[in-house]
């Protein structure tokens, strides 16, 4: 935990803020920290800063807290990510916090099983959980957001032609199309689909809808190095 997060829950009063749950732990457990020690902290969507440890035990850790810094910038980027597996979630949209994505979308594929809709994965507050945690890595506090589309049609014919206005909108999918572009500029909108690729039909209803197929070369790539592949090269 590179950047320590808290809300105004966890506020005592203007400087002050206790933490009882993971942080905690995390600081008694992996950082030893004593009464004194300083560390970085961030209000979540807010200011970043640091704080001294006032007092901690078992139960709670009172810091003092000077906020001074705005997070990092994001990038200007729209992701769109057809529904990965329960099991590739959790890494995907940690990566996702943790590189800095401003939006993520969460659609529907042909190729994506009804049953990953219904995981537990997908409750809000497992979800903030997973961002969080790469806001933490990169020391960065504001939350991507995230929305989620079932349909994928409805997806494409309602929802696409306003999320790409403005913007290059890319299809990352295998096969022989132009490389993808390298230190991209202005906003941007990225899709990629579920592991082996969007079905010809999907291919053609995000071509329609005015998104551009490119490659990220001839090797077949996991979802999760997808993602971090694309943006290592846009950005």
């Amino acid at each position: 935990m590179n950047l320590l997060l808290f809300t105004g829950a966890d506020r005592l009063d203007e400087t002050r803020i206790a933490v009882h749950d993971r942080r905690l732990q995390h600081l008694l457990q992996v950082h030893r920290a004593q009464p004194g020690d300083t560390l970085r902290v961030g209000e979540i969507n807010g200011l970043m800063g640091e704080a001294e440890i006032l007092q901690i035990d078992d139960k709670a850790a009172v810091l003092a807290v000077a906020l001074d810094q705005p997070p990092p910038p994001k990038l200007p980027l729209r992701l769109i990510l057809a529904l990965p597996r329960p099991k590739m979630l959790r890494r995907i949209v940690r990566n996702v916090a943790e590189l800095g994505v401003a939006e993520l979308h969460l659609i529907n594929s042909y190729r994506v099983e009804k049953s990953y809709w219904q995981t537990p994965a997908l409750e809000a507050a497992t979800v903030r959980e997973y961002l969080l945690q790469g806001l933490e890595q990169s020391r960065d506090t504001r939350l991507p957001a995230v929305q989620y589309h079932r349909r994928f049609k409805p997806f494409v014919e309602d929802n696409l032609p306003g999320l790409l206005a403005g913007r290059t909108a890319l299809l990352a999918h295998p096969g022989e199309h132009p490389p993808c572009p390298r230190n991209i500029e202005g906003e941007c909108l990225l899709v990629i689909g579920p592991e082996g690729g969007f079905i010809p039909y999907e291919v053609e209803k995000l071509r329609d809808g005015g998104c551009q197929p490119v490659s990220l070369g001839a090797r077949i790539l996991r979802v999760e190095n997808a993602v971090t592949s694309s943006l290592s090269r846009l950005f």
